[in-house]
């Protein structure tokens, strides 16, 4: 068997389905890879776009991982299709650790090559990504992420904080143990990230019944929200999970986590570390909790990880990545500091 299509099924859930918040992992690792990964794409997302559309996801598919073969001989693939009630969202990233460039602006020009090429791939993905950016330091090694989407402008509450994650299964894992949840308000944007104990099926289950209960609670405060999950999940095997909620009214930050979700928020150069208690949500919590307050603040970054990711990550390595969507430095954490050995989750929210 061609040993990428060993990877096909590894990626696939265990009804056939593509987790609609995960991230498919592909290895690019020789030029036969790009045609297997063109026509998996193209199968995910042909029945959500239009067949112009699809047409141009082939290409931008293609374009990224021939960059990666001709610039830095090997890289990841990283891929979802989101469906939702407003449309859909097919969005893509390649991570490598080549050699990098030493100016994206210069690079992003067409007729600009270093391989004797024409050099209008980047210019083409550009131009037919609903957002495409890219993000390198020599010798780092580069980030590229394009996202299609038929969803019109967000509306006035996407607006006050922008909300990205990267999820990715364990290595040879079927379905992820991790998951997350956002929902807002008039008044607040509440975000949830989940770990359930160990990985494959049974932290699934606990981690996408954790957060179908935050999705659809009427509960406000993350204390409530996490003691009543805890009651929901006593038949699972438990999750480890943080709440943080943010009201533009107070301007506060309120967080509450139970078990090892490591969250931060970076104000400039000011990092802020939030403590959870020990626990296991849906085993055993502790009786006695207060959540943290943290004054909100503009161009504030809240940033939670499950334990897949080392928590030892610095953001200062990434100059101007602050530049770029958060789902950038979503990814830029994920590749230096993954350990392949759990589920992988990096949440980014952004204050504007």
């Amino acid at each position: 068997m061609n040993p990428l299509s060993a990877k096909v099924q590894q990626s696939r859930s265990s009804n056939g389905k593509m987790d609609n918040n995960v991230f498919t992992s592909y290895p690019i690792e020789e030029r036969s890879y790009i045609s297997f990964i063109k026509r998996e794409v193209h199968n995910l997302v042909k029945h959500s776009f239009s067949e112009t559309k699809t047409a141009e996801i082939d290409i931008i598919v293609s374009e990224l991982t021939s960059n990666i073969i001709k610039h830095a001989s090997k890289g990841e693939l990283l891929y979802k299709l989101q469906k939702t009630e407003a449309g859909s969202v097919f969005e893509v990233i390649c991570v490598d650790n080549g050699p990098g460039i030493k100016d994206v602006a210069h690079a992003m020009q067409d007729g600009v090559s270093t391989t004797g090429t024409l050099g209008q791939g980047l210019g083409a993905i550009e131009r037919l990504s609903s957002l495409f950016q890219l993000y390198s330091q020599t010798g780092w090694g580069t980030i590229a992420y394009s996202k299609v989407t038929t969803i019109s402008q967000p509306t006035e509450l996407d607006e006050r904080v922008v909300i990205r994650a990267l999820l990715v299964c364990k290595p040879g894992e079927s379905v992820c143990g991790d998951g997350y949840g956002i929902r807002k308000d008039a008044a607040s944007s509440y975000i949830f990230l989940g770990d359930g104990l160990g990985h494959g099926e049974h932290a699934h289950e606990a981690s996408k019944q954790g957060t179908r209960y935050f999705l659809q609670t009427a509960d406000k405060d993350p204390i409530a929200i996490l003691k009543g999950m805890h009651t929901e999940l006593k038949k699972t095997r438990g999750l480890v999970g943080t709440v943080a909620v943010l009201n533009h009214e107070s301007r506060k930050w309120q967080i509450f986590g139970i078990g090892n979700i490591a969250t931060r928020i970076n104000q400039g150069m000011m990092i802020k570390n939030y403590t959870p208690y020990n626990g296991i949500v849906g085993l055993n919590i502790p009786n006695t909790t207060t959540a943290t307050e943290i004054e909100k603040e503009k161009y504030q970054y809240l940033i939670m990880c499950s334990d897949g990711i080392k928590t030892k990550w610095d953001m200062s390595k990434y100059p101007y990545i602050l530049k770029h969507d958060p789902i950038v430095l979503a990814a830029a954490i994920y590749k230096d500091h993954s350990r392949r050995t759990d589920d992988m989750s990096v949440l980014v929210a952004k204050v504007l």
